[in-house]
């Protein structure tokens, strides 16, 4: 089993995306995972990045970094978040990249907290991302890549929690151009059996992100990646695993080793 890793930019060494790159590489890392800013800005990059694919840096994803997202209960922050994603979409496909990552909402509303009930129905939710998953989707089969979208924690949102939850939405939008992305640390709060759920949605993802029970890098908490990587593995699964959470120490020193545990190495 060969790995695809990548690592988000923030974690790297180096005051460039091109050095940035160079320090991914002497880590054991294949790619760069960038996190997206919205108001436009991520437009700005371009010269930065392309820079980045001329000295060999592969970039396969972005991360949308925003405060509001396509399932906003506000029409406004809606369509901006969707117009911020096309920004997201085109820039990574000039990067040669997989697609742009969003989440159907962040921080907005959990069922699991106080008031408990949200301002809008199942069926109003639901009929919201769908517009937005399917114009996304329509934006991203023209630019060549793919919106991916990611399942939080019941915590962190309270429509998209689960990786089947992602694919039905992926079913019913039916553009091939909208998947779903599995996020370990998401999965070890909301799957009873992690690899059973990567199984099971293994047709709709495109991607994964790596992240611990704590939130820290692989191999810190409980969460059994390499049983997870076997289940992708077994089902034909041949994307990237990002790096997507914080780290316990010295980059120069985690990233190495969180590399030769995800191959196989131990920790």
């Amino acid at each position: 089993m060969s790995l695809k890793l990548a690592v988000q930019e923030q974690m790297l060494l180096g005051r460039t995306l091109v050095e940035k790159w160079e320090f991914a590489r002497s880590v054991g890392f294949d790619g760069i995972e960038l996190r997206g800013e919205g108001a436009g800005k991520f437009a700005d990059r371009r010269p930065e990045i392309r820079a980045a694919g001329e000295a060999g840096a592969v970039i396969p994803t972005v991360c949308v970094m925003m405060d509001h997202f396509i399932g906003d209960f506000d029409a406004d922050r809606r369509r901006d978040a969707v117009d911020n994603m096309k920004i997201l979409l085109s820039v990574i496909a000039e990067a040669g990249g997989l697609g742009a990552i969003t989440p159907a909402a962040y921080g907005m509303f959990s069922r699991a907290l106080p008031p408990f009930t949200p301002p809008r129905s199942s069926d109003e939710d639901r009929e919201t991302l769908l517009a937005g998953l399917r114009e996304l989707g329509e934006h991203a089969a023209a630019e060549g890549v793919t919106l991916l979208l990611e399942p939080l924690n019941r915590y962190e949102d309270h429509m998209v929690n689960t990786l089947e939850q992602g694919a039905a939405l992926c079913r019913e939008v039916g553009l091939p151009s909208v998947r779903v992305i599995g996020d370990f640390f998401h999965m070890n709060i909301e799957e009873a059996d992690p690899a059973e759920s990567l199984r099971r949605a293994a047709p709709y993802i495109a991607h994964m992100q790596l992240g611990d029970s704590g939130r820290l890098e692989p191999g810190t908490g409980h969460v059994d990646f390499l049983a997870g990587i076997a289940a992708l593995d077994e089902a034909g699964y041949d994307g990237w695993y990002a790096m997507e959470c914080g780290l316990s120490g010295d980059p120069a020193d985690v990233l190495p080793a969180v590399s030769t545990y995800l191959r196989g190495g131990g920790r």
